[in-house]
């Protein structure tokens, strides 16, 4: 159900010092960060990702944080988000769209404020 989950750092090195041991002593690698400054760790098809919150506020509990939903295909990604927009969720970020990756997401809000989206699995 989903690709990936997302959580803020005020501290990036922090973070990756603390995950890079929990994850090891789970038998996986240790993080990499990507091209967006993201500190990304991949173990057995999960992945979690830590940021730095995208709007320049500090991170909290929440913010920062993505909870992302695998999609089946670029309609079913927008029928999420149509379905959401029309039952109290907020657009958010960009329009619904493809990435440099190949995959296809969209960005909402929930009525309680928390982020989500919805994304197609890249082609390999």
């Amino acid at each position: 159900m989903f690709t990936h989950v997302m959580i803020g750092s005020n501290d990036l090195e922090r973070a990756r010092a603390f995950y890079d041991a929990t994850f090891v002593a789970l038998g996986a690698e240790p993080g990499e960060m990507d091209a967006r400054g993201r500190l990304i760790y991949s173990h057995e098809g999960g992945r979690l990702m830590i940021t730095t919150p995208i709007d320049g506020k500090p991170a909290t509990a929440a913010n920062g944080g993505t909870i992302g939903i695998a999609a089946a295909s670029r309609d079913h990604v927008l029928a999420w988000h149509q379905a959401g927009t029309e039952r109290g969720g907020s657009a958010i970020e960009s329009a619904p769209s493809q990435r440099p990756n190949g995959a296809f997401v969209a960005y909402l809000r929930d009525p309680d404020g928390n982020k989500l989206t919805a994304r197609t699995v890249p082609a390999k």
